[in-house]
């Protein structure tokens, strides 16, 4: 395999003496340096971000794209097509000689360095010359210099190879030249006359597969070690921008030309490396790793020394070796420091800092040291040296983490709209593309955390319909999950289900996402068996959600609220109890998001009231209450607005409680939770009933309240059947037959009690 020569860029090299020729028209030029310029620049500066299957026919020609593209259009020489014209320039090429002639004539295309002597108008060349440094130009001199560096036997292969990929043409340059035969390959053969099957050609040529069906050598002849690292190359970039895996066809692709004794740059282990650590084989992605290095130190000394640690530290992270992973890592930050490595430097710090928040426990010894000091200075370093060193990136990666942090100390909710501004400037100004995903993530979050659920809502829409395409995988994947969480809590499961389904198979062949989407999955279902008091199916999904890997600290939390959710659905309060103190000592210390902690400690207070003894939970109600309204974490307040009211009920004081409740309910139905609307509906008809027991027997005062009541008792059933809750739809039924058979209606109160009966049956046949 040539390092740069194939016979593709000979084709290239063909057009561009065709364009510099003049023959090209002025309707052709653009179509024709359009074609030219997509194969000559780089591969990472095509518009070809969305194409994850890029294979090695995306960087090298074949004649039918050459044919396609200069067929439809006319030269500058009447009655001839560029296809036309190109074609008789690759078949004047009929010998080795003359092969070498047309590379000793490239530098005619190109203009003579400037010497301080002008030329005379009449010694200048017709044609048009390339500038040296031009795009053109620059591939022109690098052929012609890789073809005189060619040893003897690699030139006659080139030849060889050349003669293969233009054997398809022969039968239209046949039309175009009657005297063209099966040797017209080769001029010699055919001045001589001599048989191509003869001994001679075989002796010279071989074999050589001249049928168009026959390519099986063209496609590695086809192939130079350039195009093969631009192709690694690209999928390096597509792995580590996106997060996918290489693609199948392309696994196929390297491991077939592994096979054929092609040359595969080192590179090739880097992309192995990658693609065993998202597939989850840590022994083979740790043997490239190593691999790759070991090539790579050889020649570039221990300047890539840190990067090796920095892959070593953040592979033995996900494999979950996090003590080693933290050694690796505050090795890289030495190493860099020593090699003034800023980019690595700030990024490795960044990444200790962002493992910090998601493992505290293993970044104890650390804090004591004092390497990063505390969070808030930490993240003013990061921002000060990202500003320093332009990275525009992690700059805005640090400030969306500013906001996070803000948000989950529970503080000023407006500073933390003032960070997500400026990283959202920052992404728009500096053309940040990976960075919409988790900006339009933590702004919808945060809006969640406002009560405000059509705008939350909004902006996972937006992200999925403008931004998917462009954007990591692992940002995708994390909108998808919320938003299928949004559309479960308003009642949408089959709606919440299709779009967990709607995730990217190609991206679900990484490791690490299809564990984080599984896990989504499987609380969504949990959740769904929990309304549906399918207690048994519960059992079953969270025991293979707690036996799944998971670090993510997020779903470990809404995997320990599920489970005490389900103790609570049996009635064994007891057991849920000790479970939310334990969860709440662990919040405690590992200093959590407040809005998880505030939802355990409401929990708390509703299994007190579940058990009978609501006024055990009335401090922690408050103080939850509390929080929650200087954290402006309103879903939160309004749940505990509810607690609060049960406590009053349990008290006598109902019309304080249904006041409170009636205060707060229009706020709570734009969080658009339909558990939450369901419980604080439920209590509100509480307090009314409460109110009509103290009114006097047959008054207009009681009716009225009564009315009130059947009304908030089918609102909360609307709710409750929105999602499905069994036992939340039989309790309503149930306190609304209890109402009509006290108000003498025995029809409507027969009614309920059918109705009741009818939801419990369908649930059975549904178990």
């Amino acid at each position: 395999m040539s390092r740069h020569l194939t016979p593709s860029k000979i084709g290239l090299l063909a057009l561009i003496r065709l364009y510099s020729d003049g023959v090209v028209p002025s309707s052709a030029t653009i179509p024709v340096l359009s074609f030219l310029i997509s194969y000559l620049l780089p591969v990472r500066s095509k518009t070809s971000q969305e194409d994850d299957s890029v294979s090695r026919d995306g960087f090298t020609v074949s004649i039918q794209k050459l044919q396609s593209a200069t067929i439809s259009h006319a030269s500058a020489i009447p009655g001839r097509t560029i296809w036309d014209l190109l074609l008789k320039q690759l078949w004047t090429i009929n010998s080795l000689d003359t092969l070498h002639a047309f590379f000793d004539e490239l530098p005619l295309l190109l203009e003579k360095p400037f010497d301080g002597n002008v030329d005379p108008p009449d010694s200048r060349p017709r044609r048009m010359l390339f500038s040296r440094n031009s795009p053109l130009g620059a591939f022109v001199r690098r052929s012609q210099l890789e073809f005189t560096r060619l040893q003897f036997h690699d030139g006659s292969n080139l030849w060889k190879s050349l003669i293969i990929y233009r054997a398809p043409t022969l039968a239209v340059w046949k039309r175009r030249n009657p005297a063209a035969g099966p040797s017209s390959y080769d001029s010699n053969l055919q001045a001589a006359s001599f048989d191509p099957t003869g001994t001679l050609s075989n002796l010279v040529y071989g074999n050589l597969p001249l049928d168009s069906s026959k390519d099986g050598i063209l496609k590695h002849s086809n192939t130079s070690t350039d195009d093969m690292e631009k192709l690694l190359d690209y999928q390096v970039s597509r792995m580590q921008r996106p997060g996918n895996r290489v693609p199948q066809a392309m696994q196929s692709q390297l491991r077939a030309m592994a096979k054929s004794g092609l040359i595969i740059p080192s590179v090739a282990s880097y992309v192995h490396f990658l693609d065993a650590w998202k597939s989850g084989d840590y022994p083979s992605s740790f043997d490239s790793l190593h691999r790759y290095f070991d090539y790579t130190m050889q020649s570039r000394d221990r300047s890539l020394y840190q990067y090796a640690l920095l892959n070593l530290a953040i592979l033995q992270a996900d494999f979950g070796c996090f003590s080693e992973a933290v050694t690796a890592m505050q090795e890289t930050v030495a190493t860099a420091r020593e090699n003034h490595d800023m980019p690595c430097l700030n990024y490795s710090l960044s990444w200790l800092y962002q493992f910090g928040r998601t493992h505290p426990d293993e970044m104890a010894e650390i804090q004591k040291k004092g390497v990063l000091g505390s969070e808030k200075e930490a993240l003013s370093f990061l921002k000060a040296k990202a500003k320093e060193s332009n990275m525009w990136t992690l700059l805005s990666t640090t400030l969306l983490s500013e906001a996070k942090l803000l948000l989950s100390n529970g503080d000023n909710v407006t500073q933390a709209f003032e960070s997500i501004v400026k990283a959202s400037h920052l992404n728009v100004t500096k053309n940040i593309t990976e960075g919409y995903g988790g900006l339009m993530l933590m702004q919808s979050s945060i809006f969640d955390r406002l009560g405000v659920g059509c705008q939350a809502w909004s902006y996972c829409e937006l992200f999925l319909q403008c931004y998917a395409g462009q954007s990591p995988s692992e940002d995708v994947i994390q909108i998808q999950c919320k938003s299928a969480h949004m559309l479960a809590r308003k009642g949408r499961w089959e709606e919440a289900i299709s779009r967990m389904d709607e995730v990217d198979h190609e991206a679900l062949r990484t490791l690490r996402y299809q564990q984080f989407w599984i896990t989504n999955l499987g609380i969504l279902k949990l959740h769904r068996h929990l309304h549906r008091d399918e207690l048994a199916a519960g059992d079953h999904v969270l025991a293979q959600l707690q036996a799944a890997p998971t670090g993510v600290p997020e779903l470990q939390y809404n995997i320990s609220i599920a489970e005490i959710q389900l103790h609570m659905r049996r009635g064994d309060y007891t057991h849920a109890l000790g479970l939310l103190e334990q969860l709440l000592t662990d919040l405690n210390q590992q200093e959590a998001d407040i809005f998880q902690r505030l939802k355990a400690m409401i929990l708390k207070a509703r299994i007190y009231d579940e058990a009978g003894v609501p006024q055990k939970g009335f401090s922690v109600a408050l103080r939850a209450a509390s929080l929650a309204h200087k954290a402006r974490l309103l879903p939160v307040l309004w749940e505990a607005v509810g607690a609060i009211g049960r406590v009053l009920i349990s008290m006598k004081e109902f019309g304080a409680s249904v006041r409170l409740i009636g205060n707060v309910l229009p706020q709570a139905l734009e969080c658009e939770d339909c558990d939450l609307a369901a419980y604080l509906f439920s209590c509100l008809a509480d307090g009314h009933m409460g109110m009509a027991g103290q009114a006097n027997g047959g008054s207009l005062q009681r009716k009225e309240k009564l009315t009130k009541v059947l009304e908030a008792l089918d609102r909360a059933f609307e709710e409750f059947s929105r999602v499905e809750d069994i036992r939340g739809q039989c309790g309503m039924m149930a306190k609304k037959a209890t109402i009509m058979h006290r108000n003498g209606d025995s029809v409507l109160a027969n009614d309920c009690a059918a109705k009741y009966l009818d939801i419990k049956a369908a649930a059975k046949v549904q178990d």
